[in-house]
């Protein structure tokens, strides 16, 4: 499509210019006539000569002037045609980076960087860093190593790991509560981040803007 509407704009600018230099009068057509004139004329005094030279040299004139128009308006079509498939170009990123957003909005939260410092227990997304209990920390790194070499991990996996102990002593309930709690620490502190906001000393309110607020 970008092809294609280049190449439309560029033999429509072309097809302009074109027909615009073809309709303009020829560059000689005034030195023609007065070439005509002098011929066809029989010029005996002094002044006569002399209007003719005169003549001559507007004529002359006349073709420099028209060369430079000639010129400028090749220059202007250059230009145009620049600036439209620029414009062209332009409007089909805008498309993109529109339908790039509307995609971002619709998967909701996309988390572009993890880092998890267990020394001061805080896990960062995004650069948005949240504290979490040890307990909820040793359940994230182990979900993160699990994923970094593509494992699945039960929830007996989960608890056998962070406590130490064999799979055999271990439910799968108790992994499953760990979770649970990675979810509640982490999404509460999320929920705080991004939506409900706690101002201190006044109270609470959302952290979004009120044209995106429709209640039905």
């Amino acid at each position: 499509m970008v092809a294609w509407g280049i190449a439309t704009i560029v033999a429509i600018l072309a097809a302009a210019g074109g027909l615009l230099l073809l309709t303009l009068p020829d560059a000689n057509a005034f030195n023609a006539q007065v070439e005509k004139l002098f011929v066809e004329t029989d010029l005996t005094t002094e002044a006569e000569i002399k209007l003719l030279e005169i003549l001559a040299q507007s004529g002359t004139a006349f073709s420099d002037t028209l060369a430079s128009y000639r010129m400028v308006i090749f220059v202007l079509l250059v230009f145009a045609t620049a600036m439209m498939v620029a414009a062209l170009v332009f409007l089909v990123l805008l498309a993109g980076l529109n339908r790039r957003m509307a995609q971002v909005e619709r998967a909701g939260i996309q988390v572009n960087s993890l880092l998890i410092s267990r020394e001061e227990n805080t896990v960062y997304l995004n650069n948005m860093g949240f504290k979490l209990t040890a307990a909820a920390m040793e359940t994230l790194a182990v979900l993160a190593e699990a994923r970094l070499d593509d494992e699945v991990l039960s929830g007996v996996e989960i608890e056998a790991m962070i406590s130490g102990r064999d799979t055999a002593d271990c439910e799968e309930a108790a992994g499953a509560t760990r979770i649970k709690r990675l979810r509640d620490t982490l999404g509460n502190q999320m929920i705080s981040e991004l939506l409900v906001k706690t101002i201190a000393r006044r109270g609470y309110m959302l952290a979004i803007e009120k044209d995106v607020i429709r209640m039905v």
